[in-house]
């Protein structure tokens, strides 16, 4: 079982607790941090939060991120693919993994911020966002692993593209996908490395997700070359070694051999870490 913390925020305010979280991770032998994708989270989140927009480019924040950890992987959950130009974020996504020695991992998602596409892109209908998605995500993979690309599409253009370096992972780095809408699961079987599901949910939804992204991966001879993650959110909880022990033990019954989790966030969230890190990480190692 791999260990994954995921950050609760990329918000400029919180990024000095962001920072202590992830480099004592790194010390703990967590295998990887991911990090939400977002410019802006909308109006639901004002009230809660004031600064809600007050956000870090989280491609950037992980490049310096990775300056000062050793081991631990690092990615986002997930980058909303039509947010950016393809090719951009392939670069980005590129110098990342040279620079930090392959660690990178990359949430492939659709978006679901109106507010933040409408700032800073274009908002479109789920149909047409999954559409870009598909063919920015299979834009991306030529330019990192072809030596010119020259693309025509529906939605993004490239006339002799080069990406180089091209990134340290071979053939590219680590796809996660976090989607649960049937194009996106399918998706998910064609071309994820590790696919995230909710261990909490329902047991039938959760099987039925399962089955779509199994058939859709042995479609494309891929059944066995993914993994899938297992793992909730919900930061209310504080850490309890049995209480996160029977989290870990039911995503392994469900087929995961990566367990996402994450930490209420108060006083005692460096010292929850490290808890579970001694504690428990080395009963499913």
């Amino acid at each position: 079982m791999k260990f994954f913390i995921a950050l609760y925020s990329n918000w400029f305010m919180d990024f000095e607790v962001i920072e202590k979280v992830i480099l004592e991770a790194d010390r703990l032998g967590f295998d990887g941090v991911l990090m939400p994708d977002h410019y802006m989270f909308g109006e639901e989140l004002l009230g809660f939060r004031p600064d809600a927009n007050e956000t870090l480019e989280s491609w950037i924040a992980l490049t310096y991120l990775a300056s000062k950890t050793e081991e631990i992987h690092l990615g986002t959950l997930v980058s909303p693919i039509p947010l950016r130009p393809p090719g951009i974020l392939a670069k980005m996504v590129a110098t990342l993994d040279v620079l930090s020695a392959g660690r990178v991992i990359v949430g492939i998602g659709a978006g679901w911020s109106q507010v933040e596409f409408e700032g800073y892109s274009e908002w479109d209908e789920p149909k047409v966002r999954v559409d870009k998605t598909i063919e920015g995500l299979e834009l991306m993979m030529k330019l990192w692993t072809q030596d010119e690309v020259t693309h025509e599409g529906k939605y993004y253009k490239a006339k002799t593209a080069v990406l180089e370096p091209k990134p340290i992972q071979k053939p590219y780095p680590q796809l996660l996908f976090g989607g649960n809408g049937d194009r996106m699961l399918k998706l998910a079987g064609k071309y994820a490395d590790i696919c995230y599901l909710l261990s909490n949910i329902p047991p039938q939804v959760y099987d039925e997700r399962i089955r779509k992204i199994l058939k859709a991966a042995a479609k494309f001879n891929r059944a066995g070359k993914l993994a899938f993650m297992g793992g909730d959110l919900s930061t209310r909880v504080p850490y309890h070694f049995k209480l996160y022990a029977k989290k870990v033990e039911l995503a392994i019954e469900k087929g995961a051999s990566y367990f996402l989790t994450s930490f209420p966030r108060d006083e005692e969230f460096i010292n929850s870490i490290r808890r579970f890190a001694t504690e428990l990480i080395p009963s499913f190692k």
